[in-house]
């Protein structure tokens, strides 16, 4: 796709008084500032207050400036709030520069690669479009979301050291999840939905995608799925975006389709069973319980572990493929539980298909 390049306007980093404006109508008019304030009824001192931006032009000034001048109020009133507007601008740089290498903790680079933030040569720019690209108005406000001890993500120890790639691959899934339409969540739907949509681990990546988004987007439940970030070795995530709506993160990471069904289903296991509060992250971690009870769901729901001894005597390719089809699902997964409870990761490597991320 071809697109024309963005082009900003001129953006001056100074505010000037609407009073330099009524300056120069005065002279125009070859009034003094003593026959102003006596036409207007305002003090010597209120226009000088003006004259300097100290003091506002009120909707009320405007008319008697109207009615003094000619000029009509509504011009004062669009020059003043422009000189409210550009001082507030030029107070936020200000305000901006003490935290400008807060930029290097955040992958300005690769979201600017994938299309979600300009490049700005103003540092200062760039720092206000990362703000906005996170929905906040300071880094100070950043911080408090997503360093705050509260933060049920920072058991993540990628949270720790890492805190600006795994912000910014989650912010990604919030801003993807959003923008997909659910109904409110529905928890026997879900249920039923994920019975569905294991079934469709047996069809190819472009059938079982927007069938699965399709099936748990009527249940509430909006899938997204983000490539992954460099330095954020996660599987998925989930988090609650409103008390009706729950978001699904995943990616791609290791290729494989076993991997992205594991991770699916469990967080699936987080919808259903865990606190609306908190945002869990599947980093492979074993420390929280409610990581092991997801790990348990997704287990049981994809292969019911009553199966597992005949998956661990499994000899041949056409065993996994007779099992694969016994349970009705996709051969890979049943190949990877194999490669699980065996510790023979190089077998059968070939019935796990890979699955690639659509450049088109």
């Amino acid at each position: 796709m071809v697109s024309a390049a963005k082009k900003y306007g001129f953006e001056p980093d100074y505010a000037i008084p609407p009073g330099e404006t009524l300056r120069e109508v005065m002279d125009s008019l070859g009034m003094s500032q003593k026959e102003l304030a006596g036409r207007t009824d305002l003090t010597v001192q209120s226009l000088n207050r003006i004259f300097k931006g100290t003091q506002p032009i009120t909707y009320e000034t405007a008319n008697r400036l109207e009615l003094a001048t000619g000029v009509p109020a509504t011009m004062w009133n669009n020059l003043e709030a422009q000189y409210r507007e550009q001082l507030a601008k030029t107070h936020e740089r200000e305000r901006f520069q003490d935290d400008l290498n807060w930029l290097r903790e955040i992958p300005v680079a690769e979201l600017v690669k994938r299309g979600v933030l300009h490049r700005h040569k103003d540092r200062v720019e760039q720092l206000r479009e990362v703000l906005k690209f996170y929905g906040v108005s300071s880094v100070e406000a950043w911080r408090q979301i997503w360093e705050s001890p509260a933060v049920a993500a920072r058991r993540s120890p990628c949270f720790e050291s890492k805190a600006g790639p795994a912000s910014a691959w989650i912010r990604l899934g919030e801003l993807q999840a959003r923008a997909i339409n659910c109904r409110a969540f529905d928890k026997v739907r879900f249920k039923k939905a994920l019975t569905e949509i294991r079934h469709l681990t047996r069809e190819p990546a472009h059938v079982f995608e927007p069938e699965m988004k399709r099936l748990c987007a009527e249940s509430g439940v909006a899938v997204a799925l983000i490539r992954e970030m460099k330095k954020v070795p996660w599987n998925g995530a989930t988090k609650w975006l409103t008390p009706q709506k729950a978001m699904i993160l995943l990616c791609l990471r290791g290729r494989g389709e076993d991997k992205l069904w594991f991770s699916f289903f469990h967080e699936a296991g987080h919808v259903l069973n865990d606190s609306k509060k908190d945002l869990l992250i599947n980093d492979g971690s074993h420390n929280d319980p409610r990581e092991k009870q997801a790990n348990d769901f997704a287990a049981e729901f994809l292969i019911p572990l009553k199966h597992d001894d005949a998956i661990r005597r499994i000899r041949s390719k056409a065993e996994i493929v007779r099992m694969a089809d016994l349970l009705g699902i996709a051969t890979g997964i049943v190949a990877g539980r194999y490669q699980f409870l065996t510790g023979n990761w190089h077998y059968f490597k070939e019935l796990i298909r890979t699955l690639e991320w659509d450049n088109a």
